[in-house]
């Protein structure tokens, strides 16, 4: 997979000087009202035979109940696929009309479309755009034009991958720690995210460096050549609905909040020129948008405050504020967390997931073009790929789906559901070229535990228990897994579709505290992180695995991490 190329100079060189967006100007200094409508048409992405362009609609007219653009191309441009409205063309006249779920055009609103289309030679944006019969006025000479500094939201300099060609960012805190350990040495160079799990963080709690102290030390580690810096967006209103270790500082109602007093204070930080040169890597919002589907409703793993995030709207909502605000920040590169195929990887979650994740990302003024990409599999154990069986084997009569372990998921990995959940969410709407992460900082399974091969062919059971490296009592088991091990070293592009591996969960923070810790951080108790919890409805009721004396989230567990040195796989050297 070839994510394509924002191709800010082409689209430069291709209009004259223009940025690559058409807009509508006051002819004579009359006021904007006087101008019937106004068209941003921007090119988002484009390669030598391809582009994706997005469009913004301003109605300045009387309201509408439908509403039809249309303009012609003077290259051989043709439009391919289309999404929020629907796109069409004869010859070079292109006509994008409403969808039902936008149809409505109010006066002083905006709608908001994209596509997708080919091109040979020149690119050329259009001249003239009609909204129904009317001319919205463009002139290249008027705002964005050539005088004009370059959009925020429009092209930028983001490159295919960020993490090719480039150095990743060492967290000198969680580096520290690391090499403070017994053989800590060999891996406290790694890059690490980045997390950001509530306000205070982003200016520095308890000691912690904030997101200015972390961008100026990855401006120091950069030097002269590439570097990406990874930071976990992560402080939803009603955070993490479905386990209470990980709950936030804002309540499920304070949507307000998190949009002015977090993610508008980090935008400002991130946008700021001094960063210009890094690459910014964002994790958007662990376990948020997943829990919307596996954990509300009727299903026996229902949680009531998932219900209450589900009807608030507040995830979508929020996810759709961070990508739309971080997306105009032209270096920052947003990733939306897509959990793993142990949560999602069964056929009722993995459709419903795509397709609230497009939700996510065309609410709050977002677009698929604020998408970069996903990432599977954060700061959880799912191996990565499991060699010692395939999906499609049989064993004593039984698919290797009927087995107690794998209880009919369609993926037995993270590197297979991460590939195909990537081509799902193509099809749900998002660009062809997204590429994903995935979380490799405790995933190895290795060490003494580790199966040579499948198990022995008395039952499916015994076959895919003796043969797989994940060594969980149920992969619904997420909470600092006994047993666990380091996985694939930080890497670039190792796979078809895959940006990176990444250790975005540091090594050796713990996921909850195993027994009630008083807190002034909004983490509560999850009997998930209790050794002796016998378990519940989303891991079948299995022990939950979970190692004994762990402190809160996030707080550095030498235990844990000198386990994950001892298991680690492939092994230290």
């Amino acid at each position: 997979m070839s994510r394509t190329r924002i191709a800010l100079l082409a689209a430069m060189a291709l209009v004259g000087g223009v940025t690559g967006t058409a807009f509508a100007v006051d002819p004579g200094g009359a006021d904007a009202a006087a101008v019937p409508c106004t068209v941003d048409y921007k090119i988002q992405n484009q390669w030598s035979t391809g582009f994706t362009a997005a469009v913004t609609i301003t109605n300045n007219s009387a309201a509408k109940s439908s509403w039809s653009l249309k303009w012609s191309y003077a290259g051989d441009q043709k439009v391919t696929s289309g999404w929020n409205a629907k796109v069409s063309q004869s010859g070079a006249a292109v006509t994008a009309a409403n969808e039902t779920y936008n149809a409505q055009l109010g006066t002083g609103a905006s709608v908001s479309f994209g596509f997708q289309g080919s091109y040979s030679g020149s690119n050329a944006i259009p001249a003239t755009f009609t909204l129904d019969g009317v001319t919205c006025n463009v002139d290249g000479g008027g705002p964005g034009g050539p005088t004009d500094p370059p959009d925020p939201g429009g092209p930028s300099n983001r490159v295919n991958n960020p993490y090719e060609g480039a150095k990743v960012y060492v967290n000198p805190e969680w580096s520290a720690n690391a090499a403070a350990e017994p053989g800590g040495s060999r891996v406290s160079n790694q890059p690490t995210g980045v997390w950001l799990d509530r306000i205070a963080a982003i200016n520095g709690a308890n000691g912690k460096m904030g997101l200015r102290a972390h961008l100026d030390e990855a401006l120091r580690q950069k030097g002269s050549g590439e570097l990406v810096v990874q930071f976990v967006i992560y402080n939803l209103p009603g955070r993490d609905c479905s386990a209470l270790a990980s709950n936030g500082e804002l309540k499920a109602d304070e949507i307000g909040r998190y949009k002015t007093e977090y993610i508008d204070p980090i935008k400002a930080i991130l946008a700021d020129p001094k960063y210009a040169s890094l690459r910014i890597v964002t994790t958007v919002e662990i376990d948020s948008l997943p829990n919307l589907v596996t954990n509300t409703g009727s299903r026996p793993t229902a949680v009531p405050q998932c219900d209450v995030m589900k009807a608030n709207g507040n995830y979508v909502k929020g996810v759709g504020y961070a990508l739309n605000k971080l997306g105009d920040v032209p270096n920052v590169y947003n990733y939306v967390d897509a959990g793993h195929h142990g949560w999602i990887g069964w056929d009722d979650n993995f459709g419903p997931t795509a397709a609230i994740m497009k939700e996510a990302a065309t609410a709050e003024g977002a677009t698929v073009n604020d998408v970069h990409g996903f990432i599977t599999n954060t700061a959880n154990y799912s191996a990565l790929k499991e060699n010692n069986f395939t999906i499609d084997d049989t064993v004593a009569g039984k698919s290797v789906r009927e087995s107690k372990w794998i209880d009919w998921n369609r993926y037995l990995d993270e590197l297979s559901y991460a590939q195909a959940f990537r081509s799902r969410l193509v099809t749900a709407g998002f660009n062809s070229g997204i590429g994903m992460l995935i979380d490799t900082s405790r995933n190895g399974w290795g060490g003494t535990a580790r199966p040579t091969g499948p198990g022995a062919t008395t039952s499916v059971d015994t076959y895919v228990d003796g043969g797989r490296y994940d060594r969980r009592f149920n992969a619904g088991n997420w909470c600092n897994q006994s047993g666990a091990g380091l996985g694939e070293r930080p890497k670039a592009a190792p796979a078809a579709g895959i940006d990176a591996y990444v250790w975005m969960k540091p090594p050796g923070e713990s996921d909850g505290a195993s027994k009630q810790i008083p807190n002034d951080e909004g983490k509560g108790f999850d009997r998930m992180c209790d050794p002796t919890y016998t378990g519940n409805p989303r891991n079948n009721y299995n022990m939950s695995g979970a190692l004994s004396d762990a402190p809160l989230s996030g707080h550095w567990f030498s235990a844990q991490f000198r386990q994950l040195m001892q298991n680690a796989y492939p092994p230290l050297s």
